[in-house]
């Protein structure tokens, strides 16, 4: 069943416990891909909805941790960096639960040397905070949102046709939001150069991305599985992949390859 054999695997912002969470995807992904080394950044229970009523935990959920483990237990070096919707496991950093490693932040580093900081994004959240009320009035209306695109893609499947991503569209298309993702890309990357690393990999904003500015530095978010489906892999060479699941080829993969002999950020 194994399909693809990468150095590492980069995701965040599962959600497990929210009814939008796309386990279906990411189970398929877990089960066809073998990796090395398989990171966790931060949202991956949904600690939040589970203490509402608006949380369920489903068997499907279960399954995913049961993944987890298994590939744990199968040799797979598993490191779990939590985030703001899973903060009490951040009491556990520098420890293990089991076979998973827990870690506040982590640095990676690649097979052709370059080092990568490893962590969720939510420690930028008060220099870009819209207020209490506006930050409330933005959860409600997300999660509207993809629940509304968990629709949409069931009658699209029916019908055959590709996942969608509604709410990828609408940020797209709203000004405030690419302002507040550019905001958040740069005091990613302004943060990480101060740690003395070439890269910086990261989640938190549900928008995935692959990038590199001109000096050589490498932004990496590896998105998410409740709206995008996305993972960040490195393979092999050191080059890393940015993908979502599944895909297509109306989906171009970004591919870059960062090393000193690198070839730039291509589609394949």
């Amino acid at each position: 069943m194994i399909q693809r054999t990468v150095r590492a695997v980069f995701i965040s912002d599962i959600h497990l416990a929210n009814p939008n969470s796309q386990v279906d995807l990411l189970a398929e992904f877990l089960k066809t891909t073998q990796m090395d080394t398989l990171y966790l950044l931060g949202d991956i229970v949904d600690l939040w909805k589970l203490s509402t009523r608006r949380g369920r935990w489903h068997k499907d959920h279960e399954r995913i941790l049961q993944l987890i483990l298994a590939k744990a237990k199968a040799g797979t070096r598993v490191v779990y960096v939590p985030g703001n919707h899973d903060p009490f496991f951040r009491h556990f950093a520098n420890t293990c639960l089991g076979p998973i490693e827990v870690r506040q932040e982590a640095i990676h580093t690649a097979a052709s040397g370059e080092r990568y900081l490893l962590l969720h994004g939510d420690r930028f959240d008060e220099d870009i905070y819209c207020g209490r009320f506006w930050w409330h009035i933005g959860e409600w209306l997300y999660e509207a949102i993809v629940t509304q695109n968990r629709h949409i893609n069931r009658v699209r499947a029916l019908l055959g046709r590709p996942y969608w991503s509604l709410p990828g569209a609408l940020k797209l298309r709203s000004k405030k939001v690419r302002a507040y993702i550019d905001s958040f890309e740069e005091k990613v990357i302004a943060f990480a150069r101060e740690q003395g690393v070439q890269g910086v990999v990261c989640g938190h904003i549900h928008q995935s991305k692959l990038r590199i500015t001109e000096d050589g530095f490498v932004y990496a978010n590896d998105g998410d599985w409740v709206e995008s489906c996305s993972a960040l892999l490195e393979h092999p060479d050191g080059s890393l992949e940015l993908i979502q699941v599944p895909h297509t080829q109306a989906q171009p993969r970004q591919r870059l390859h960062p090393s000193p002999a690198w070839s730039g950020l291509k589609a394949e």
